[in-house]
């Protein structure tokens, strides 16, 4: 069990990669809505976390952003905190505490995330345009345009997750 010092510690690491991945992917001309890269550190965070925390890095990181960077734009923000909070929030409790493997808990947090964004996205645009869109279109806009990144995610993470678990388990040095 982590001590509480290591799980805020490593909360803000994530949190600080969470706001400054997207930067860079914006420097460089990269899409921030087809690679995700807010997604990446906040999907880790529920790895390696308890959920409490996980899904602090999921709610904070995207309104941090926003306020850095204004990125992601007003209303997008706010349907990302809710599907990052549920990514990080699903993975934690799914990895650790039920004790699912990588994968399974990556795919049932990435579907139950995308889920809320399409959700979350198709009330906020009813909510500002006073009309009622077609889901479908939500559907695809929030999936078919993120497919470069959730692959990135599916292929990336699990060994991102496996090298820190390892080397965690290795490498247990205490100061005090």
């Amino acid at each position: 069990m982590e001590s509480k010092s290591y799980n805020i510690v490593l909360s803000a690491l994530l949190l600080s990669i969470g706001v400054l991945l997207p930067i860079a992917f914006h420097m460089f001309n990269l899409g921030g809505n087809i690679f995700l890269p807010m997604h990446i550190p906040v999907l880790i965070a529920g790895f390696l976390l308890p959920w409490q925390y996980a899904g602090a890095v999921g709610a904070i990181t995207p309104l941090l952003s926003f306020l850095l960077t204004s990125m992601p734009p007003i209303p997008s923000v706010f349907a990302m905190v809710f599907e990052l909070f549920t990514y990080a929030v699903i993975i934690s409790l799914t990895f650790r505490k039920f004790k699912w493997a990588i994968y399974p808990s990556l795919l049932i947090s990435m579907v139950l995330g995308r889920i809320v964004s399409i959700l979350g996205n198709w009330v906020i645009a009813i909510l500002i345009t006073h009309k009622v869109f077609s889901l479908v279109k939500f559907i695809s806009s929030l999936f078919i345009l993120a497919l470069p990144g959730i692959i990135i995610q599916l292929i990336f993470i699990p060994i991102i997750v496996r090298i820190v678990i390892s080397n965690k388990e290795k490498t247990t040095v205490r100061f005090f």
